[in-house]
């Protein structure tokens, strides 16, 4: 029995993929003939794009390019974990709040990996062109977060052995 987004105690979030029902959305069985790594370079390159438009609109307005990355580095983890969890990564079987926390350890990670080579970058050799460093430093966080994500944040929930 159905009654919204809950089922006979099994309360889900909305937004969230339920393990016990079959995804019917077009748009991810789409997404489910790509391979995961190239599902996650896709919503990659769309978190970039939203990475790159922020910043340059942040920078447009003559803030310090290092504040203006830290703005455009929160937008783009938004929506890569909105995609990633829709269209890259299986249901964990974790609860939304545990699954989130994991992931933002991650991108925590990731992002600091980013920031650090975009930092160096862009005080050092790539001063006139803080974009490119945007972008290497996007690409060094990237391994750190593609990993990060399927071996600890969307990995799949393990039962419990009964002792």
């Amino acid at each position: 029995m159905r009654v919204s987004n809950v089922e006979l105690g099994k309360a889900r979030a909305p937004g969230f993929a339920n393990p016990d029902v079959p995804n019917r959305d077009p748009v991810r069985r789409l997404a489910e003939a790509l391979p995961r790594p190239l599902r996650f370079l896709g919503v990659g390159a769309l978190g970039l794009i939203t990475d790159l438009a922020i910043f340059t609109l942040f920078i447009a307005h003559d803030p310090h390019p290092l504040v203006a990355r830290l703005v455009s580095l929160a937008g783009a983890t938004l929506v890569t974990w909105r995609l990633n969890r829709a269209l890259t990564f299986d249901c964990s079987g974790r609860r939304p709040g545990d699954e989130a926390l994991r992931y933002a350890a991650v991108a925590a990670s990731a992002q600091t990996v980013s920031y650090g080579v975009f930092a160096v970058l862009v005080v050092t050799v790539l001063a006139a062109s803080p974009q490119l460093a945007v972008l290497v430093g996007a690409a060094a966080g990237a391994f750190v977060s593609y990993n990060g994500q399927a071996l600890f944040a969307f990995r799949p929930r393990q039962p419990t052995a009964a002792a």
